[in-house]
Parts: C-alpha cells; structure tokens; sequence
C-alpha cells in the first residue's frame, strides 16, 4: 500500500506523551539512571582505552536514520583488483564498560535499547551511547574494525576482526543515499554499496535465503506531533543490511571454527506452515507455481499490490522461533547440530550493534580474541551461557513496547471517530474464528482487529466501520461496514 500519514494536532501532544509516559511505569520500563551509573560513564567516557592500531586514515561513513546519534557502524568500501574490500568499524563498547562495574551491571538490567515516540530508553547512558562511543563524524574513537575481502561475485575471500583507532567522516542516511545512487550523483564509495549489496543480495538467492520486502508501521514526529506511516524499504536500506549481514555471518563462522560463540538462530518452518501459505496464495489469488521455491516466490510480489501485501503479511509466520544460542565446546556445550538462520540460509550471528543490544557485545568480545589468537575473556566465559536468556527476554519486551506504542497512538488518532467507516485491506484472517481478523486502513496508517459476522475475504478491500478506539486500554477494533 502506498505510504499514508494523518498528522495529530499539536493540542493533543501533551496529552499523548502523558500517556507514553504511563505506558513506561505501565511496562515497568527504567528510565531513570543510577548515580554510580552516571558518575562511571562520565569517568569512561573521559578516559577510553584507544588501540594501538590506528585506521584514521579510512575514510569512514555511518548510513542510518535521520537524527540518530548512536551510531554503531561505520564503513569503508574500496575496490581489490577484481574484487572489494570492505572494513566494518563497529564502536567498541568494551573500551568503556568494565564487567561486573556499575554501567555493565545496569545494562544486564535493560539488554537493548527501547524507542519510544517521545524519546529513547537507551541500553547505555547517553554520554556513552550518543556521545563517546558513537562513531559520530569527525570523533575519534576506539573500534572493532573488520576486513571483509569479497571475489567479484561478492564471496567472501577473508574475514578478520582487531582493536582499532578510527575516526568516521560521514553521516548519511537512507534517503539521501538512494536520491545520490537513483540521480547518478553518488561517490565512488556510494556507487559500491549499492554494486556490493547488489552482489549480496544475488548470493542471498543462491543460497536459498529470503527477505520479506513488508512497508513497516511507524510512529513519527512531526511539527511537534506524531503521525502513522507505512514505510516501504527501499533499495539502500536493503544494501546496507546486506554489508551487516556479510558481518554478522562472517562472525558466525568464526565462532563456529572456534567452537565458542554466540548464534542468532532461526528454525525451517514446517511443512504444514508451507502448506498452509500455499492455501493462502490460492485464496488470494497469487500465483505460486508447484515447482516454484519460495524464496523465488517472494522475490517475485510487489508490495505495492494488496494482494501482494496480504499474502507477504502471512508470511511473517515463517519467521517465528527465532532465538540465541550460546556455546562453548571447550566447557562442554557444542555448538547446535543445526546453527543456520533459515530466512538467511547460513549461520549468522548479532554483532553490529552493541550500542544497542547487550548480546553483541560478547559476540564482539569472542571474534576479536579469536581473530587474534587470544584466550576468550574469562567475564564472557563466565556469564555467556545465560546471555540467551536475557536477549530473548529482551527481544519480548522490545516487541511489546513496539507494538503498545503504535496501538495508543492509534487509539489517539482515531479518538472520537467511532461509527465512521474507512477503507480497509484484510491482510490475515483467523481461521479458528469466522468473520475474525486484520485490517489495514488506507488513511490513515492503521493495522487493527476486524470482527463481524461472515469470512473476511483475504487480500480483499472492504469498508470498515470503527467500533472502538480507547487509548486507555490502547484498543483499536473494527466491523465490517
């Protein structure tokens, strides 16, 4: 569908971040920071341990959304006869966070980052997560800088990780980079990212794996309120998860070789999930050949058809079970028989953003000892056995506050509109339930329960008539008009 916003007045922005903000106590949410806390990351944050190793001469640049101030990544790409070479600077959270100390011990209590539409619950203290370990332009800073050479079809030839002293030139984000490429504008180095991530994208296929190409539902502000969108990814968004991903698979098979380390992991869907997808597509119509893969399936939907996009959104089921898998052979836990991510088709492994998410960390901490020879640290050792606990924890709760905060801001867009109709698309129907299932208005940018009398027809358009819309209890719900 195409990308809708309905702006909220800015009288009702007060109101709305009050809400937020009950929502944070609601959730049980830390927002407050310690004094031991504060008070040590502004010691750390003076005094980092730079490497020996200096790589300012790379002329680094960071790729994210607009306004973003922890910046995890930052990357160089350059050509290597026929072939690429690309370094991966990743902020070295390690350079100032001691383990067991007073910021480590409260970023076990927060694991990753929380975005809120009115602000940000960060993993670390701003001074450290937007200040003196983010690789913000012009700052030099401690990293863990990665060496990627790739073969001209994009394979990689050699993966090697160390302690480096970097300084990042550049901060750029999504859009501009695809206005630069689109126009014929971009640098050498533009130009690469999109050839490389191109490259990356065609071994993706070999290899079976799969992206679902799905416009996200997004809070934004704006003009002093907040809107709905949906966001359709675009091509660079695709290229610089692709630069990401080689990273985190060559992590992956690092660790693997080593037999210590730390997995995103996904399972194969089963059958019956196929089985049932391919009920689906029959139902709305979406051709998928009997012989035809379902990578090659997806590949081949456009996002931009209702159709498509109801049948993409069904998809999502597949990625379900995702999870953390922590091993160390020589402590007698060996790695799992099966370590592949299923939508990737290969290993993989979290490691690009530590700012942001604890597990990284660790996963950081083991491929630089690996890379260079060294015993894995004795902290790491100690705690990795229980760092998939805490991620998938908090992985759950990441999703909860997503999903809560775009169901109030919901609620608040649409209060006191109920009994008005809209044009809605069914992108998902329970099958245990007739006439029970998932709408998404056109406009504004909504996704809510649908329920009636009858079966929804999936994919199909309807008019939709609101029914309830509370921002108390951040209830939206909808009947067939």
């Amino acid at each position: 569908m195409p990308r809708r916003h309905l702006r909220v007045r800015a009288a009702e922005t007060a109101r709305i971040n009050t809400e937020l903000a009950e929502l944070r106590r609601w959730l049980e949410i830390r927002t407050e920071w310690p004094a031991d806390v504060l008070a040590e990351a502004e010691r750390t944050a003076s005094l980092p341990r730079l490497p020996e190793l200096d790589a300012t001469d790379l002329d680094l640049f960071t790729l994210d959304p607009p306004g973003s101030l922890d910046l995890d990544q930052a990357m160089h790409l350059a050509r290597r006869g026929s072939g690429y070479r690309v370094h991966y600077a990743i902020a070295d959270v390690a350079a100032f966070v001691a383990p067991g100390g007073a910021v480590d011990t409260e970023a076990h209590r927060r694991i990753q980052t929380l975005y809120f539409p009115d602000r940000t619950v960060p993993l670390h203290p701003a001074r450290l997560s937007e200040g003196a370990a983010s690789l913000l332009p012009g700052a030099l800073r401690p990293a863990l800088l990665w060496q990627l050479d790739l073969d001209s079809d994009g394979a990689v030839l050699l993966a090697d990780v160390r302690r480096a002293q970097v300084r990042s030139r550049r901060r750029l984000d999504y859009a501009g980079v695809q206005q630069a490429v689109d126009a014929g504008t971009a640098d050498r180095q533009l130009d690469l990212l999109a050839e490389i991530g191109r490259l990356r994208e065609a071994r993706e296929q070999a290899r079976g794996g799969v992206s679902l190409p799905l416009p996200e539902q997004e809070v934004e502000t704006d003009d002093g309120g907040y809107r709905l969108a949906y966001r359709a990814p675009r091509p660079a968004d695709g290229w610089n998860a692709q630069i990401s991903l080689l990273t985190g698979m060559a992590a992956a098979d690092l660790m693997l070789d080593a037999g210590v380390g730390l997995l995103r992991t996904l399972p194969a869907a089963p059958e019956s999930a196929y089985a049932r997808l391919r009920r689906v597509a029959r139902a709305l119509h979406v051709d998928w050949p009997d012989r035809m893969p379902y990578p090659e399936l997806i590949r081949s939907l456009d996002p931009a058809r209702t159709t498509d996009a109801a049948f993409l959104n069904e998809c999502t089921g597949l990625l379900r079970g995702a999870g953390y898998r922590a091993f160390d052979a020589a402590r007698g836990t060996h790695p799992p028989a099966d370590p592949g991510h299923a939508a990737l088709a290969a290993p993989y492994a979290h490691c690009t953003a530590p700012l942001r998410r604890l597990g990284d960390r660790y996963a950081q901490e083991i491929c630089a000892a690996v890379a260079g020879g060294a015993d894995v640290p004795g902290w790491v050792q100690e705690a990795l056995a229980g760092v998939p606990g805490l991620m998938e924890s908090g992985d759950r709760r990441a999703r909860e506050v997503e999903r809560a905060c775009v169901d109030l801001v919901e609620a608040e867009l649409l209060r006191g509109r109920v009994g008005e109709d809209f044009e809605a698309v069914v992108i998902d129907v329970d099958e245990r339930r007739p006439g029970t299932g998932t709408v998404q208005l056109r406009d504004p940018a909504v996704v809510a329960r649908c329920e009636g009398v009858g079966q929804l027809p999936l994919g199909g358009r309807i008019r939709v008539r609101l029914t309830t819309a509370d921002p108390a209890t951040r209830t939206v719900r909808f009947a067939p008009a």
